[in-house]
């Protein structure tokens, strides 16, 4: 009998144990713009240091729970350090947009010889469930063989087309790929200025 009884005990603690499981976490990365390739060039880029708020520098998406309030969502994750994958998009989109194959993270070139480098600031990256995301970030593009440089402000309001998590990462992948335009222009820029 006492042998039953501590079958018993240990299936009861079996299917509690069960029916108290977490969820299995998600993950999510940003993606690179869907943008047509731009003619071949030679140029060379370096993206980064990316910096981001504390506030939202974790795993955990941050989601806005309301005015001054945040909620931090234990199973739905960022696959990477958010200023890794915001480095890794830029660098994505940039290969594109400038059409060029040399473009790389700062983590990757630290010595190495590059034409441009672009460094970025993420003010804000807000995400709002079953409204929008805000994204805000001041960059510099430097043009290494002289130093000149160009600084700019990138504000996006990304509307979410669907709810859920897969939707909050594809707003914010459309708000790095505007801020890849931008540095994009500023590469131009500085390419077509005097030396």
């Amino acid at each position: 009998m006492p042998r039953q009884s501590a079958l018993v005990s240990a299936g009861l603690i079996a299917l509690l144990a069960a029916g108290c499981a977490s969820p299995p976490a998600r993950f999510y990365t940003l993606s690179a713009a869907s943008a047509p390739a731009a003619p071949p060039s030679g140029r060379s880029v370096s993206v980064g240091p990316v910096s981001v708020p504390e506030s939202v520098d974790r795993p955990e998406m941050v989601l806005a729970d309301g005015p001054n309030q945040v909620r931090i969502d234990e199973f739905n994750r960022w696959a990477s350090p958010l200023k890794s994958e915001i480095a890794r998009a830029v660098a994505e989109n940039l290969v594109l947009m400038l059409g060029t194959d040399r473009v790389t993270q700062a983590a990757q070139t630290a010595t190495a010889d590059v034409q441009y480098r672009a460094l970025i600031e993420v003010q804000r990256l807000d995400s709002t469930p079953g409204e929008a995301v805000a994204f805000e970030a001041v960059w510099v593009v430097r043009r290494t063989a002289d130093g000149k440089s160009l600084t700019g402000r990138t504000r996006v309001r990304e509307p979410l087309r669907e709810s859920g998590y897969p939707a909050v990462a594809a707003a914010h992948s459309r708000a790095v790929a505007r801020l890849s335009e931008d540095i994009a222009e500023a590469v131009r820029s500085l390419e077509a200025a005097p030396r």
